[in-house]
């Protein structure tokens, strides 16, 4: 089967061009029903029968979320079901991944994954109940859905089941989240998931809420008042606070070539150095410093619209420029405007406010987005950066980073240490970028604790003795330093060094997201490229074929 790329023009989507899903709301419930266009696939070559997806579902996916969260502040549960028969969702569709290239699947698999994570996001920082109310049969990506949902509800008609069949049917794993799901959020015991992930036929009614796969199931002549009784408890018990919609405008960007534009974010593509600059520019003016201020500004505001601009781009990287290698990190602008701007954020998020305080959440995600992109990140910091509070996490992100000493020029370097970098931001391991840096050396974090109430700026000398850059270089080497350092990344294995950086970026505690990630960029991505599931006699390769597939049967 050919091995395509597919070139995304866009990662936006509004409700009135869903082909995938319907969203609808009434009252304090949004439900989101799954009703896949098998004709509507993101490219050629297969159909997407049984409500499996491919990225552009869950590309609407993660737009309905988003929406929920800054159009429908008056939501407080959110209800997943299907409209096909017998039917909620087979999953990630086996011919779109079966003719995929090895980084689609990866990078399919990774943003799927980042969807549901924001879902449970939903629930754990914004208060909202998930309910996934499945009528019919929930497989494979469809009940790693499920999963990352509060509470699953399956209706017990004698053939609706939940299964996670990708081990027996396609040789692979399921790459998004589920088997650590299945054992570290549903605390299913190890032996029981070990049966329930080799039966492709999967498992239901009572003994789906015997092994803890399911909370609840009922016949069909009990299934909408199950449902409804689970919608009144959630309701009942939730005390989120509502607030005032805010429509999601449209990005704005101008393409031509290799340069992509947005009004605070510029990427430029160096193909042939398989390189990319990714600058984020600062406020243009000084943003406002008060909760009313920043709520009047609303989506115009540099906190949400620089964010917005970053992750688009970010996907735009990952999806489009698999070739690229190494993106180095910058920033333009004044420092003082972007703390000025934070401010105005925190004072609102203080206030309650749900638009605030969704932004804030915004822009952990963005950030978490950066921590798990498979690409070299080189952070420079040069005389007319403006890496403070929320910016300097693009320093601490940066898998090496190079600070410029230059005397001669009008400003100075520097970094500036903000509330943003004392916990407002956690990585998925959840420790801050800074506690992830300085992993088990108080010393050092006791050093840095007076620059987050301050927020003094810290020159050259500073930010080297602090520990926060790699390299401080003068005027003289810094160019060549930085340009033999790209030079000797790009020419390495991206193999090894997506392996290398991912077993960096979070040290210490592990925790579900990361084992998520960590699992997905090693086992998964290795498990892609083995014979036995996408060679010539490979199970994905020959699914749905007459041919059997052909094992090679020494382990590993």
């Amino acid at each position: 089967m050919a091995q395509a790329e597919v070139t995304l023009d866009s990662f936006e989507r509004h409700p009135s061009t869903y082909k995938h899903w319907k969203l609808s709301i009434d009252g304090e419930v949004a439900t989101l029903i799954m009703d896949v266009d098998e004709n509507e696939g993101l490219t050629d070559g297969y159909q997407l029968k049984l409500n499996s997806y491919d990225l552009g579902v869950d590309i609407e996916l993660a737009d309905a979320i988003q929406r929920i969260r800054f159009e429908h502040p008056e939501v407080k549960v959110v209800v997943f079901t299907a409209l096909k028969e017998k039917i909620f969702c087979a999953g990630a569709n086996i011919f779109m991944l079966g003719g995929s290239s090895h980084p689609f699947k990866v990078n399919f698999c990774k943003f799927t994954n980042e969807t549901r994570l924001y879902l449970e996001d939903l629930s754990e920082n914004s208060g909202l109940r998930v309910i996934a109310a499945l009528n019919g049969t929930a497989s494979g990506g469809g009940y790693e859905l499920a999963l990352a949902c509060d509470e699953i509800l399956l209706i017990d008609d004698g053939n609706s089941a939940v299964s996670l069949p990708e081990v027996p049917l396609l040789g692979v794993l399921p790459g998004t989240g589920g088997l650590t799901r299945v054992t570290d959020k549903r605390c299913v015991r190890r032996d029981l998931a070990d049966v329930f992930s080799s039966i492709a036929e999967g498992v239901r009614g009572q003994r789906a809420i015997d092994w803890k796969l399911v909370d609840a199931v009922a016949p069909k002549s009990k299934w909408d008042a199950l449902v409804q009784s689970r919608i009144d408890a959630h309701l009942k018990d939730n005390t989120v606070k509502s607030g005032d919609a805010v429509e999601l405008p449209a990005i704005e960007v101008k393409c031509d070539g290799p340069h992509r534009l947005y009004k605070y974010v510029e990427m430029v593509i160096d193909g042939p150095m398989k390189k990319a600059t990714l600058t984020v520019k600062g406020p243009e003016s000084d943003e406002p410093i008060t909760a009313d201020s920043f709520i009047r500004k609303g989506v115009e505001s540099w906190m949400f619209r620089a964010f917005r601009e970053l992750d688009d781009a970010i996907l735009h990287l990952r999806m489009n420029q698999l070739d690229v290698t190494l993106v180095e990190l910058k920033t333009v602008g004044e420092a003082g405007r972007v703390l000025g701007a934070e401010k105005g954020l925190l004072a609102a998020v203080d206030t309650g406010n749900r638009f605030a305080h969704e932004t804030l959440l915004l822009i952990r995600r963005v950030m978490k987005r950066l921590d798990v992109t498979s690409k070299t990140f080189l952070t420079l910091v040069e005389p007319d950066s403006c890496f403070a509070g929320c910016l300097a996490e693009l320093v601490f992100i940066g898998d090496r980073s190079y600070m410029l000493d230059d005397v001669d020029a009008e400003g100075e370097s520097g970094l500036w240490l903000s509330k943003m970098n004392n916990g407002l931001l956690p990585m998925g391991n959840g420790l801050t970028r800074l506690q992830s840096r300085f992993y088990n050396d108080e010393q050092s974090l006791a050093a840095l604790s007076s620059y987050f109430e301050s927020e003094a700026s810290i020159d050259c000398d500073g930010a080297e003795t602090l520990g926060l850059v790699t390299y401080m270089r003068d005027d003289i080497d810094y160019p060549d330093e930085v340009r033999l350092f790209i030079e000797e990344r790009c020419a390495m294995s991206p193999d090894a060094l997506t392996g290398m950086e991912a077993n960096l970026r979070w040290p210490g505690p592990e925790t579900m997201e990361t084992r998520i990630f960590g699992r997905l960029s090693a086992w998964q991505n290795w498990i892609f490229i083995r014979p036995n599931a996408t060679g010539p006699e490979g199970a994905l390769t020959n699914y749905g074929q007459p041919k059997q597939p052909n094992f090679d049967t020494r382990r590993c």
